[in-house]
């Protein structure tokens, strides 16, 4: 698998766009990492005043944009790995679980209490560290993936407005106690004994994953990020943002 440098500092949607290019013009498999500002994406379907807080964003300097594939709200900030795998195999399912159980095992060999909890989630000690999602395109697959390290919870808890139906399945205090920053977290090592995480910044585990995982690294062209700077404007669109 081939590590993929994206450059830095750039609006969510420019690295969905990322994806996107990739999976249609490029064949290898490939891994990315990166990390944004504070950033509210949700589902292609959803009503975005229905399930973002928009005051609260606005106020807060925290950007807001729509996907092209479906699900709900994810917020994102410096504290939070954002992890994309693009593969040539349209075996969606079979790429989207052995992803999660290599970034499971990649957990277990830090010392982490991890596993695969359902069909997106990594759970440590009881706790979602890690959702991640799929996206079949007749090219192959993309998948999208988060890792939690030092993400502001209190932010994110106040720029997503819960449906009605989701707190009555789950509760806003049920939600947030069962996520957990990895920063927070014990590790356990081979003589068994507990001790605190020391992956305190996204970066950190983004080198591990790297090394666990690609064998081999390349950086974007130049008329690559061109082509996904214009991918990014249908994004952009304010049509498009707004759902019509």
């Amino acid at each position: 698998m081939l590590h993929v440098t994206p450059p830095a500092n750039r609006r969510l949607v420019w690295y969905l766009a990322m994806e996107e290019y990739l999976a249609k013009h490029v064949a290898d498999e490939m891994f990315a990492t990166w990390v944004v500002s504070p950033t509210v994406i949700f589902g292609r379907h959803q009503v975005m005043e229905a399930e973002v807080n928009m005051a609260y964003c606005r106020a807060n300097n925290i950007a807001t944009y729509r996907r092209k594939s479906g699900g709900g709200c994810v917020y994102a900030d410096e504290g939070n790995l954002m992890m994309s795998l693009i593969s040539p195999n349209t075996h969606s399912e079979q790429v989207f679980q052995t992803f999660l159980d290599r970034v499971t095992h990649v957990l277990c060999n830090l010392g982490y209490a991890a596993a695969k909890s359902g069909h997106n989630d990594i759970m440590v000690d009881g706790y979602k560290v890690s959702g991640n999602a799929c996206y079949a395109m007749p090219t192959g697959t993309i998948v999208h993936g988060t890792m939690l390290v030092n993400v502001d919870f209190d932010a994110l808890q106040q720029a997503i407005t819960p449906s009605m139906e989701k707190l009555a399945k789950h509760g806003v205090q049920s939600v947030r106690q069962r996520v957990a920053n990895l920063s927070t977290l014990t590790t356990t090592s081979k003589h068994l004994t507990p001790h605190k995480s020391t992956i305190h910044h996204p970066s950190q585990i983004a080198t591990i994953l790297h090394d666990a995982l690609c064998t081999s690294s390349r950086e974007l062209t130049t008329e690559e990020i061109m082509e996904i700077d214009r991918i990014e404007q249908s994004y952009l669109e304010p049509a498009f943002i707004a759902g019509k």
